[in-house]
């Protein structure tokens, strides 16, 4: 039988790439140790079996020494006072997906002769909040209180990420890389990020985040595109890393969300309530954290009073996390996890012969009939 000669540490790196231990795979693989050690070789059905097991490319395996991988995109994810980990697989595979569908998407909105959108790159980071805030609120043809017009924060989230996409931005909604459900997205290693582009910027929220947080994490990365600086976060206590363009992007999401002006006048009767960042949340659709957040930065509370909410606020997410029932109308995920302004223009452009169908299955992660079925909910028949 074949072997198949590995640099004996490329197994170790693969295990600790994708966070998983030695024991957690010598059940699979009884001879891991042996290939570990250099003592014997794997087949190569067992090295391509162990490098989905790891979810590491198959080629890494032929390498001389362990590839050292960094996102192609800023990082900008913080980790108390201590460097941040190497980035997941999944993060990476995520990512790398993104960049595919934008690219795909901008030749496409090029070749149809659509012009770039205005408002990339419009500002910089030394421009007042408010004000930034106000040319946002204009592009997406919202007006402050805008928040009031919806019953709940979840319906005021599906209508902040319609307005966006009819603004020419692809946003996505995903807990999962693809549809894998057994490849979840950590929301501790990263809440969203966002690949800025003159004509198919792109938005990415990780889903497995509680959906009341989604709305700040989607309102930050609108800033980015106005800014234009790519970046991968995860706003560690609602907070940016240390670096000047997350903080500005920080605060002008929190002056779109919950305008200073506003707020001082709604805390006036929170603060006397029972439950007042949950009184702030209602009026502005966002979750209790952030009005926590918003409250503290300020200055209407003090940090104690801040930490000490923020700590009962993350177990009750843990236990309803752990609760979470899974499920739901597949296709009516898609809309999240595609993109729907996207997966429109790709089923157009199948439906005009300028894209095949088995590009499309890749850059839907939807294949046959699934691919057929979701287009048809869109409304969108194609091989018409």
């Amino acid at each position: 039988m074949m072997r198949v000669e590995v640099q004996r540490e490329l197994f170790g790196w693969a295990r600790e790439r994708a966070g998983l231990s030695f024991d957690a795979l010598i059940e699979r693989f009884p001879k891991l140790a042996d290939w570990e050690s250099g003592a014997k070789k794997p087949t190569l059905r067992q090295l391509e079996e162990f490098a989905s097991a790891t979810m590491a490319p198959l080629g890494y395996f032929f390498l001389p020494e362990p590839p050292e991988e960094t996102l192609p995109v800023p990082d900008f994810r913080t980790l108390g006072d201590g460097p941040v980990r190497r980035p997941s697989p999944n993060l990476l595979d995520t990512v790398y997906a993104m960049q595919r569908r934008q690219a795909w998407l901008r030749e496409e909105r090029i070749e149809q002769g659509q012009e770039p959108l205005v408002f990339m790159r419009s500002t910089t980071a030394q421009a007042a909040p408010a004000t930034v805030a106000a040319a946002i609120r204009r592009v997406l043809g919202v007006a402050a209180g805008w928040a009031d017009l919806h019953r709940t924060w979840s319906e005021g989230l599906r209508a902040l990420r319609a307005h966006i996409e009819e603004a020419g931005v692809v946003v996505v909604v995903n807990g999962v890389v693809g549809n894998n459900n057994h490849r979840k997205l950590d929301p501790r290693e990263f809440r969203g990020f966002v690949l800025v582009d003159e004509y198919a910027p792109l938005v990415f929220v990780n889903g497995s985040d509680g959906k009341a947080a989604q709305m700040f994490t989607l309102a930050h990365e609108l800033v980015h595109l106005w800014v234009g600086q790519d970046a991968v976060f995860n706003l560690r206590n609602m907070q940016p890393a240390n670096v000047a363009v997350e903080q500005f992007c920080n605060r002008v999401a929190a002056e779109f969300l919950i305008p200073e002006a506003e707020m001082r006048d709604a805390w006036r009767t929170a603060r006397n309530s029972a439950e007042p960042y949950q009184a702030i949340a209602r009026r502005f659709k966002v979750s209790e954290l952030v009005a926590a957040r918003r409250a503290l930065d300020l200055r209407l509370i003090n940090q104690a009073g801040f930490f000490q909410f923020y700590n009962r606020y993350l177990e009750t997410e843990r236990r309803a996390a752990a609760s979470k029932a899974e499920g739901g109308d597949f296709y009516a995920t898609q809309n999240a996890r595609v993109g729907r302004a996207f997966a429109q223009a790709v089923v157009q452009a199948v439906r005009e012969g300028r894209l095949l169908y088995r590009d499309a299955f890749e850059l839907t992660g939807l294949y046959g009939a699934t691919f057929d079925k979701y287009a048809s909910k869109l409304g969108l028949q194609v091989g018409e």
